[in-house]
């Protein structure tokens, strides 16, 4: 009886002294996005010449008012002032460290055990529960027209190259919420409950057409702009989660001075620094897991709700790691 008893503590000592199994890492899925059935190319209009929509669609930025302009010194040259809307960036959100859904579900190691997002919650938090998320998020050049060469001699497309220009992996301004407000010290200034109940303004006029750029510190319906990073304290679902975490790291690339201002009569003759966000300049398309192609809704506003376009485009195991295409307003000076 003894002998048994000493068999049995010795084995449950050897189990409890073996070392835990690894956790699998989970799998990053995605795919590659096709120019063709994976964009939705009617989020290219409209199309104007100085204020007079040429082919009209969705709803609009304010444009130059009239057709022509001019560019250049000493001696200028005249112009037609062209807007548009460009396919123009992809970004990347996921849990899951190095994963690259854009790139076909990419996964990379490069021997660094960091950037490890997650869902949370629901937990106890200011006396109710609230579900919070951590993202990682990559952001591409990608500037579609200009590679398909639509029209080869148009100078208003970015000559650009195929780039992966960022990645909050190896940003610790991304991942640290105190460390994020070197770049965005007006933090303090809206933290507090005016300024929050003020987004739903923002979220109903994202909805519907454009966003309010005087409000720079609301993503409408998604959430509050800051903190600049990938924590998110309200995480209603994974769509509307991950999209702040886009909407956040554009913000981040334009404080940065990563991305550039675009739209309106400023950008005639090129792009101009741009360290407050404005939101109407851009629209989302979610690439990953599925493509929004069609409806009103494929292309929103940043900020717009998330519950008419995105229901059902995420689901457990293939379906949580997210890419997006911003569509960016261009307004240029044809020479």
């Amino acid at each position: 009886m003894i002998r048994r008893l000493l068999a049995s503590m010795l084995a449950a000592l050897a189990l409890a002294l073996l070392p835990a199994p690894a956790q699998a890492a989970g799998r990053c899925e995605g795919k590659f996005v096709n120019p063709i059935t994976d964009i939705c190319w009617s989020c290219l209009f409209p199309i104007s010449l100085g204020g007079a929509k040429l082919w009209p669609g969705r709803p609009d930025t304010s444009n130059p008012a009239l057709p022509v302009c001019a560019c250049g010194s000493p001696v200028p040259r005249i112009g037609l002032a062209i807007g548009f809307w460009e396919p123009a960036r992809l970004v990347d959100v996921t849990t899951k460290p190095w994963c690259f859904p854009n790139l076909g579900g990419m996964k990379l190691d490069p021997g660094l055990d960091i950037g490890h997002g997650q869902y949370t919650g629901p937990e106890l938090g200011g006396g109710r529960t609230a579900n919070t998320a951590n993202w990682q998020a990559h952001y591409y050049v990608y500037p579609l027209l200009y590679w398909m060469e639509i029209l080869t001699d148009f100078l208003c497309f970015e000559s650009a190259s195929f780039d992966i220009a960022y990645m909050t992996e190896i940003d610790p301004l991304w991942n640290d919420d105190t460390l994020t407000t070197l770049i965005n010290p007006e933090v303090a200034l809206f933290a507090n409950p005016l300024a929050v109940a003020a987004c739903a303004g923002d979220c109903a006029a994202a909805t519907a057409k454009l966003p309010v750029d005087e409000m720079f510190w609301c993503s409408g319906c998604n959430g509050p702009m800051f903190p600049m990073n990938g924590n998110i304290a309200a995480h209603n679902s994974p769509v509307q989660s991950s999209r702040l975490a886009a909407e956040r790291l554009l913000f981040k690339m334009h404080r940065q001075g990563l991305a550039w201002g675009t739209a309106g009569s400023k950008a005639l003759c090129g792009k101009y620094i741009q360290p407050i966000l404005k939101k109407s300049q851009y629209r989302i398309q979610m690439t990953n897991p599925i493509s929004t192609v069609s409806g009103k809704y494929a292309c929103s506003s940043i900020g717009a709700s998330t519950l008419p376009p995105d229901a059902g485009r995420s689901y457990p195991v293939k379906g949580e790691d997210f890419g997006y295409l911003l569509w960016r307003k261009r307004n240029c000076c044809m020479l």
